[in-house]
C-alpha cells in the first residue's frame, strides 16, 4: 500500500512550507499503519502547461506521473492563496486530467481503484471551496473520494497566524486530518481486496 502526498506549496526546496506540516501530520498516521508514504513537492519539478501526458522538452511531469500510476491513494495538500488553491494545484489538476483517458486492462480510467484527499492550509477564508475544487475534479477523472477527506487550517479570516505558528495543535485540525487519513487507508484496503468492477463503466 503506498500514498503519494502532492504539495502544490509554491515553495520550492527545502523551504519551510505549512501544507508540508500538515501532509506530515497525515504521513504519520498511514506510516503508523504500515503504508509507504512520499511527498513530493511539485514546484521542483518543470512541469509544462499542456494537456497531454507528455509535452516534451524537459517536461519532468511523466516522472510524477508513474508514481501516482504506483500509488494506491493520492492526496493533493495546497495552501491557499486569494481565497482559492495555488495555480501549481490548478496545473497539477490538468496534466492528470490529460491521463484520465488512459485505461486500464479492463477499459476503466487509469485512476480507477485510486483514493483521492485534499490537504489546505492557510490564514484566511478557502479552505472548504479549495478542497471542493480539487475532490471535485479527482473524482471526475476516476478516483475513488471517501467521506470527510478534507483536513484543513485557516485561522481566523485575514493576517494571522499560519499552520505551522498557530494550528498544529488545533483539535479540529487534528481530528479531520486523522479521519482523512484513516479514510484513504480504509478504502484503498477495500479496493484492493474488490476493484470497482467494469460492468457499466464501458460502452
Amino acid at each position: 500500500m503506498k500514498a503519494i502526498y502532492l504539495n502544490t506549496s509554491l515553495k520550492m526546496g527545502d523551504e519551510e512550507s505549512n501544507t508540508s506540516a500538515l501532509i506530515k501530520k497525515s504521513k504519520q498516521w498511514l506510516e503508523k499503519e504500515g503504508v509507504e508514504t512520499e511527498e513530493i513537492r511539485v514546484a521542483d519539478y518543470n512541469i509544462a502547461f499542456g494537456m497531454k501526458p507528455d509535452m516534451g522538452q524537459g517536461d519532468q511531469w511523466p516522472q510524477i506521473l508513474a508514481k501516482v500510476k504506483e500509488a494506491n491513494i493520492i492526496i493533493i495538500g495546497t495552501p491557499i492563496w486569494i481565497g482559492e488553491k495555488s495555480s501549481v494545484s490548478t496545473l497539477v489538476m490538468e496534466r492528470l486530467y490529460a491521463s484520465s483517458s488512459e485505461t486500464n486492462d479492463k477499459g476503466q480510467s487509469i485512476y480507477y481503484n485510486k483514493v483521492g484527499g485534499a490537504i489546505v492550509t492557510g490564514n484566511e477564508d478557502g479552505g472548504k471551496d479549495a478542497a471542493k475544487s480539487i475532490l471535485y475534479g479527482l473524482q471526475h477523472i476516476g478516483f475513488t473520494i471517501p467521506p470527510n477527506v478534507d483536513a484543513y487550517w485557516v485561522g481566523e479570516a485575514g493576517p494571522g497566524p499560519s499552520y505551522i505558528e498557530g494550528g498544529q495543535d488545533n483539535e479540529f485540525t487534528l481530528k479531520n486530518t486523522k479521519t482523512l487519513s484513516y479514510n484513504v487507508m480504509h478504502f484503498a484496503k477495500m479496493l484492493e481486496k474488490q476493484p470497482i468492477p467494469a460492468k457499466g463503466n464501458l460502452l
